[in-house]
């Protein structure tokens, strides 16, 4: 090809480039739009229910005294001309449920992150992790009629004077269903750890189970921290597998073997259409959604903070 036709067709390219150039341009522009206002319409989204729970939960309290609601130990919303709003009964209910997941999930998830970041093969470690997580995925309704139809009758074998609707079964249950995430974000803490670390230990002769015990997991101990955390925020927010088979035992008690209620189950269970939306238990439903926020929003800041914390060391 002659240099006038080179000459020719290199004004005719510049030309195309600066087109190309400009797509691109509006396209990232537009993606930048969208990803932008998804970041603000997830912000009020959020601020819209902020303020809803706040509006309503107002209104409650213009109607019952806060020292009733924090003070009282009886939850009787429903108790006609004298209805009573002790919210420690719902607290108590939760705390045992949470306590009885967490006893479940922490000790199990701990050794499942172990095996899968010190002792699995790369191979089992790509196929174990899905497959673990495969659990997270099971609706949680499921693991309430699985709690109630095959884990409660188990469980009256060998627990004398277990109710038919009890607290122990759906906390079991609970923490099996929480195992996963607790396994997969410790793992990923592990994981961090920098390799050095052990190669330091071995050199000083320490064997692998004490190398883990006494550098991997120490050294890891923020993010198991913040996984724990994250899992007890999920557990108290858990509501089907409660709501199905805890009961609806509204007082103080942590006696895993009788019925109990959470919050989540009493919202459910006021919720179902049968409570006239301007009557005072249907406000105390946003009093109890506003604790039980609160309680969350308070664990995962807490998780949050674990979580920059194993992130500045791991930069360190």
């Amino acid at each position: 090809m002659s240099s006038t036709a080179l000459a020719a067709q290199a004004p005719l390219t510049r030309k195309q480039g600066g087109r190309v150039t400009r797509t691109r341009r509006l396209g990232e522009s537009l993606i930048e739009l969208w990803i932008r206002g998804s970041g603000v319409f997830s912000i009020l989204i959020t601020a819209g229910i902020v303020a809803v729970l706040a509006s309503e939960t107002v209104r409650f309290f213009s109607q019952v005294s806060p020292a009733q609601f924090l003070g009282d130990t009886v939850w009787a919303p429903l108790g006609g001309e004298h209805p009573r709003f002790g919210i420690w009964p719902l607290v108590a209910g939760t705390v045992l449920t949470t306590s009885l997941a967490m006893v479940v999930a922490v000790p199990l998830g701990l050794l499942a992150a172990i095996y899968l970041s010190e002792y699995a093969s790369a191979t089992t470690r790509r196929i174990l992790k899905p497959a673990l997580e495969l659990l997270a995925g099971i609706p949680t309704i499921v693991y309430g009629f699985f709690a109630l139809t095959t884990v409660t009758p188990a469980l009256k074998t060998l627990v004398p004077g277990l109710a038919g609707f009890n607290a122990l079964s759906p906390g079991i249950v609970m923490g099996l269903m929480i195992v996963p995430l607790v396994s997969s974000l410790s793992e990923d803490a592990l994981y961090a750890v920098p390799q050095s670390l052990r190669e330091a230990a071995y050199g000083l002769g320490a064997r692998k189970l004490d190398t883990i015990r006494r550098v991997v997991v120490p050294s890891a101990w923020s993010g198991i921290a913040a996984a724990a955390t994250l899992a007890v925020s999920r557990a108290v927010g858990e509501t089907m597998i409660v709501a199905i088979a805890a009961g609806q035992n509204t007082r103080v008690s942590l006696d895993p073997r009788e019925p109990s209620q959470t919050m989540t189950a009493y919202i459910v269970d006021v919720s179902k259409g049968e409570t006239p939306a301007d009557s005072l238990a249907y406000g105390s439903i946003f009093a109890v959604a506003s604790v039980l926020f609160a309680a969350t929003l308070a664990m995962n800041l807490i998780s949050h903070r674990l979580s920059r914390r194993l992130r500045a060391q791991a930069r360190a």
